[in-house]
């Protein structure tokens, strides 16, 4: 064989070599579903197995990227498709049937060889079938990897590069962040940003309230339990108007509203404290306790008492079974200090049928040292 020959048949061979593909099954529907409500897009589920891995995703493909896809939101009847949706990383093929707006079958997905060798020089070399095609499925570009790396993001591992690209960090949003002032932000950083709504809008518009020079975990917490500049304005209403950032955390995660502000001023107690609303508001100090407690008599406790009537249950129940029992009148303090050992309207009762009649300081002071309803009968007889 000449030379010419055995060049030509080495090319025929290079050519003919199978690229590396993946099969695998899908689901897709146009309908409604519980989080998304797909029009223009076809909401799918894939399943596939390669190098001894099982891959599961559910997306939405934006039908403009289906090649081919014959059926369209609304249709109706049964209808055999064909359609490819192409990546950089490589092309999808589906194969099935559509029955009205859901439809299912098998796939084919088959790796481009020149996005592989693209990603080896940026330093994912050795990239799996799995990965590969984990890639295409979330759609990570060339543009988008060698963006990342001018940006300061070069070489990041392969989970954080596909996680970056699932929670779209994309290099307008760092860039929209550097804008702002921050810098050299840590990729996990930049995914919770992400991920909680921390944008450069969302930035300026806290920094209009008063809050400049946050720091990325201030930010952070702040979008998590919903600090907004509306809020810091109507605490500022409702007057707390120079909270610090962690004042404000802490209240909405307490659940310290400006209505519940609102209810304990018409209930009387003005001018409390922050920290005061949050122990109430921790320890379940209602406006409702508060008047059930007026109608039997207490007028308005002071803080401390209704906190410590929650923390160790004194409620309108127990004040009431004990008036019923013959202790009207009892102190707030008292009530705490029956609830701290343990004196209850059974045990009470169980001394009464053992024929006493206590007082509440000897009923504390049995409790302490292990006088029952039971012994008492005992000594009696």
């Amino acid at each position: 064989m000449t030379r010419l020959a055995l060049l030509f048949t080495v090319l025929l061979t290079m050519g003919a070599a199978p690229a590396d593909r993946m099969e695998g099954t899908w689901i897709g529907e146009f309908q409604h579903n519980r989080w998304h409500q797909v029009t223009e897009s076809l909401w799918v589920t894939i399943r596939a197995s390669a190098d001894g891995e099982r891959h599961g995703f559910s997306t939405q493909l934006p039908l403009k990227d289906l090649d081919g896809m014959a059926i369209a939101p609304g249709n109706s009847g049964k209808a055999d498709v064909t359609f490819t949706m192409r990546r950089e990383a490589g092309e999808f093929v589906f194969t099935g049937q559509f029955v009205d707006e859901t439809g299912s079958g098998s796939f084919t997905f088959t790796t481009d060889d020149a996005y592989v060798r693209s990603m080896g020089r940026l330093g994912y070399a050795n990239l799996t079938l799995s990965q590969v095609f984990t890639l295409a499925i979330h759609d990570v570009t060339i543009p988008f990897v060698e963006e990342l790396g001018k940006l300061g993001y070069a070489g990041l591992p392969y989970d954080d590069l596909v996680a970056m690209r699932i929670h779209d960090v994309s290099p307008a949003f760092i860039r929209s962040l550097q804008a702002a002032g921050y810098r050299d932000i840590p990729k996990d950083d930049l995914m919770a940003m992400r991920i909680h709504g921390v944008t450069p809008e969302f930035i300026a518009e806290m920094a209009k309230a008063g809050f400049s020079d946050l720091s990325i975990d201030q930010l952070t917490a702040m979008r998590i339990h919903g600090v907004t500049p509306e809020f810091v304005a109507e605490m500022a209403k409702a007057g707390f108007p120079k909270l610090t950032v962690d004042n404000l955390v802490s209240a909405r995660i307490h659940g310290v509203t400006v209505a519940y502000i609102d209810e304990f001023s018409r209930a009387g107690y003005r001018s409390l404290t922050m920290d005061q609303l949050q122990a109430m508001r921790i320890h379940g100090v209602s406006p409702a306790f508060v008047r059930d407690l007026e109608a039997l008599g207490y007028k308005r406790p002071d803080v401390d008492r209704l906190v410590a009537l929650r923390i160790h249950g004194v409620s309108t129940e127990f004040i009431g079974g004990l008036a019923d029992l013959g202790y009207r009148d009892v102190s707030l303090d008292r009530l705490v200090e029956l609830r701290i050992h343990g004196v209850s309207e059974r045990f009470i009762r169980e001394v009464k049928e053992a024929g006493y009649t206590p007082t509440l300081q000897q009923l504390i002071d049995m409790r302490i040292h292990g006088v029952d309803g039971v012994l008492l009968k005992t000594v009696r007889n």
